[in-house]
């Protein structure tokens, strides 16, 4: 499924169940010993994933431990994310001459908890998931806009990883496009700076909906700038075919990496 969402130098991995085996790192096993069992499924999966993603890139078997915030700590050279829900865990990964960074979420298609939509909307964004809801009320836009701004997060942390306060919801303003199955985020906040010196101020990303998962993914295309912007991004993936729980939280170590699930996994 996320394959779809991601342009072609990126590398994924994705399963439905825990049933691979993932022998963990000594760095990976310190972080997670006194885990619920649940949190040590998901973890151990993701990493998994991040394994098999990274072989595919053409790297050897390397920890993927938890660092800033909770964000997966990868190979040098190499930019991705991590994310995971009930009955999904995924991985993406690219080398960081291809892409400057990326983020990937996964959440239930269903409604979000009671109140969180509220929490995590900002200027037009209600209105227009009401309306969405009325016009298609088979995918939950309530839930995929906190998916939106959880891969939106994650692209933007790895650009930003000192920046205190930390990227709120409401500093992200979403829109869906049904027809494309894209969205574009706008930033309320100062964007980051990329290693030319220009600031970020929006992403493009992909979505889709499908087995009772919604998938959002946000990449962004390194040098030359003109393939780098938003806009040069989203034409580039636009014949691209679209298809946790929703609770507002900022530890480290949620989605892999989330916005408000952590910028890790």
């Amino acid at each position: 499924m996320i394959e779809d969402l991601l342009p072609g130098e990126v590398r994924s991995s994705e399963v439905f169940d825990d049933s691979r085996p993932c022998a963990l790192f000594f760095e990976e096993e310190a972080v997670i010993s006194r885990a619920v069992e649940k949190r040590r499924r998901e973890f151990t999966t993701g990493r998994w994933c991040a394994r098999d993603a990274l072989g595919r890139l053409g790297y050897p078997p390397v920890p993927v431990p938890p660092g800033v915030k909770g964000a997966p700590v990868w190979p040098s050279g190499v930019v991705g994310s991590i994310t995971h829900c009930a009955g999904y865990r995924a991985a993406a990964v690219a080398r960081s001459g291809d892409i400057t960074t990326l983020g990937i979420d996964a959440e239930p298609n269903k409604p979000l908890p009671s109140g969180v939509l509220e929490v995590i909307t900002v200027g037009e964004e209600l209105r227009r998931v009401t309306y969405l809801l009325r016009r298609d009320p088979s995918v939950r836009w309530d839930r995929l806009l906190f998916s939106a701004k959880e891969s939106v997060y994650k692209a933007w942390f790895p650009l930003a990883p000192l920046r205190e306060p930390r990227l709120d919801f409401t500093e992200a303003s979403i829109t869906f496009d049904p027809a494309w199955g894209g969205f574009h985020a706008r930033l309320l906040a100062e964007g980051p700076r990329l290693s030319d010196g220009v600031e970020l101020k929006e992403f493009f990303g992909r979505w889709l909906v499908g087995r009772g998962l919604m998938i959002t993914a946000v990449a962004v295309v390194a040098a030359p700038s003109a393939a780098r912007n938003a806009d040069g991004h989203r034409r580039r993936r636009g014949s691209a075919r679209p298809g946790g729980d929703g609770a507002v939280r900022r530890s480290g170590e949620g989605n892999e990496g989330d916005v408000h699930d952590s910028p890790g996994a």
